[in-house]
């Protein structure tokens, strides 16, 4: 997923250290050197989801610029797959690709455990051109950054207004934006409106992990507090979203039974079951991809009841590769603000560099699900008041545990406090507590 972006860890590490080693066996591949004997020097990036840059024509835009480079990508849909490989990659230090994408759920442990195997990139990109939060996400304790960030989630919903109109609530963006404005729990509110003339077969929302991840991504403080320390079970935050999204889930029947990112839940996307999801920018690009053709211009955007941020990844440069500098060259190319712009343009990666946040790929930016929507100045105004989240080195296995091991079980027929109890469980198994 691109999602990335993210909200998953680490399942079968297996099956993604064989994806992720594609191109690239123990960093000896001719792909890491030269172009079958053309001369020209070829540049792999490791990448998860659908990031964006071979759909928005950056790579054909380099390459045009600089003759002498050859671009090539190895893509894990699921980060889940994807960040064990690139673990095991950097421990032994083969296998990877001359650029490789971190997660921003990821970066806080990669930049504690792997910064020594990373080349830093303060050099290369310039700090004033991104948002001073996300670039201190990837910078060491000791002033080395490892990262170049390349989007961030500022939290929005996406509703079909076709159901919504069959159902009796607004269409407008303002008005509907207006009905939950300030509160979740007003957003489930609207959710139990929508279900009392809901079109048959379909849900008010996608699913519970959707619906807890966005509620989680407004609050500065989740799993880790300011010093470090895991937070999740006493965090009065983190038990009322998910006592919210399991109540809305299993008491009202409000929310889709599916997780977010499999086979299943792509076709609820397809067959139009839901008539809302929780829509960081990225978003937008997934829906795209899975929808039918005749669902375009059907979808529209509103801002969340809080602002939040939900995913975000960078670009690190292992310095086990052959051609470091001319990677990092193209890390901070694609990175940059005009290149930001034209991804949010394509590919609805929002950028983390705030001035792209002025030229017209943004302001003026559509996108084919929502028609006339002004997603860039919609995702600009979330982006801008979002808070700064204490991002800690296990984020994605306590996200995940909550949402894959948690509040779905209440789609099955578990209670509330028995889902809580294995989520639970299974996070700090996994943590090893």
């Amino acid at each position: 997923m691109r999602a990335r972006k993210a909200v998953v860890l680490a399942a079968v590490a297996t099956l993604g250290a064989g994806l992720l080693a594609g191109c690239a066996d123990d960093g000896d591949s001719d792909s890491n050197s030269s172009d079958g004997g053309s001369g020209k020097t070829t540049i792999t990036l490791g990448l998860f989801g659908t990031m964006g840059f071979k759909e928005a024509g950056l790579y054909d835009e380099y390459m045009k610029l600089n003759p002498d480079i050859t671009i090539k990508e190895n893509v894990v849909e699921r980060n889940e797959n994807y960040y064990p490989a690139l673990v095991n990659h950097l421990t032994t230090d083969s296998g990877l690709m001359d650029i490789q994408a971190v997660e921003v759920g990821n970066i806080a442990e990669v930049a504690k455990t792997q910064a020594a195997k990373l080349l830093d990139l303060s050099k290369h990109g310039k700090e004033s051109d991104y948002l001073e939060w996300k670039w201190k996400q990837a910078t060491t304790a000791d002033g080395q950054t490892i990262g170049l960030g390349t989007d961030v989630g500022p939290m929005a919903i996406c509703y079909r207004k076709d159901l919504f109109e069959a159902a009796g609530l607004p269409t407008d963006r303002a008005k509907v934006a207006e009905l939950w404005s300030g509160d979740w729990e007003k957003l489930v509110d609207v959710g139990r409106d929508y279900q009392k003339n809901a079109p048959k077969g379909t849900t008010f929302m996608d699913s519970p992990g959707g619906l807890i991840q966005a509620i989680l991504s407004s609050e500065t403080e989740r799993f880790y507090d300011s010093s470090g320390e895991v937070i999740y079970k006493t965090n009065p935050a983190v038990k009322a979203a998910f006592d919210l999204t399991a109540a809305a889930a299993a008491e009202d029947g409000l929310v889709g039974n599916q997780t977010q990112f499999q086979p299943a839940w792509d076709t609820t996307i397809a067959n139009s079951k839901f008539a809302a999801m929780s829509c960081p920018p990225w978003m937008l690009g997934y829906i795209k991809g899975k929808s039918k053709p005749e669902s375009a211009g059907k979808w529209d955007v509103a801002a969340a009841p809080k602002s939040g941020n939900w995913g975000g990844s960078f670009l690190a440069v292992p310095k086990s590769g052959k051609n470091t500098d001319e990677a990092a060259k193209l890390a901070a190319w694609l990175t940059a603000p005009e290149q930001q712009a034209k991804l949010f343009e394509v590919q609805g990666s929002f950028p983390s560099t705030p001035g792209a946040y002025e030229m017209p790929a943004v302001t003026g930016a559509k996108n084919d699900m929502t028609g006339d929507a002004p997603i860039g100045e919609i995702f600009a105004e979330a982006a801008k008041s979002s808070p700064v989240q204490v991002i800690g080195p296990k984020d994605q296995i306590i996200q995940q545990g909550l949402t894959d091991n948690g509040v779905v079980l209440v789609t099955q027929g578990k209670s509330a406090e028995e889902a809580w109890e294995t989520a639970v469980k299974t996070i700090d198994n996994n943590l090893d507590q």
